[in-house]
């Protein structure tokens, strides 16, 4: 198994289950931005940062039986949910990775909405810029999402709740 899959596998672990494909992308890239070890390569997309790779990875995660993957069908559209398997916790437990700090984010990012962390990643993603780039670059690549000046701050607030935790080892 190499090392990324088993980076990959803690946030199953410690995160427990995550609904969505794009959930899942948007907190392995906002914890990648805390400076946690995944090596992951991020492109903008559609609905923000996304990495080819993790989708590969979860994919083969799941063909090794470590993750199960349930499609749910939402009327009009199909939503993933990921939990670890009783084979993946103990292929976790025998080769644990110590993440500090790793939990508390990923639960905490759980907690979110996908439209949230979507915006969060992408404020992160343009972090180099100014905020009111940032700021414009929102207004424009997510038009459709419409989001307010207050989402955007709150974002920014986010951001710096989840670096407190996340430097605080």
């Amino acid at each position: 198994m190499l090392h990324d899959h088993q980076k990959l596998m803690s946030v199953f672990a410690l995160a427990g289950e995550i609904t969505g494909r794009k959930k899942l992308q948007k907190m392995v890239f906002i914890a990648k931005k805390m400076k946690f070890p995944f090596q992951e390569k991020f492109e903008f997309h559609f609905y923000g940062p996304y990495s080819e790779e993790l989708t590969l990875r979860v994919e083969e995660l799941c063909n090794f039986g470590f993750i199960e993957e349930v499609k749910e069908d939402k009327g009009g559209y199909s939503q993933y949910r990921y939990t670890i398997t009783s084979a993946g916790c103990e292929f976790f437990e025998s080769e644990p990775i110590d993440i500090p700090q790793l939990k508390e984010c990923l639960i905490n990012m759980n907690e979110q909405s996908s439209r949230f962390l979507e915006l969060v990643s992408t404020v992160l993603y343009f972090e180099d810029l100014a905020k009111e780039e940032v700021i414009e670059k929102v207004a424009e690549l997510k038009r459709k999402q419409n989001y307010s000046a207050e989402e955007i701050d709150e974002a920014y607030q986010y951001i710096e709740t989840l670096k407190k935790t996340a430097f605080s080892h």
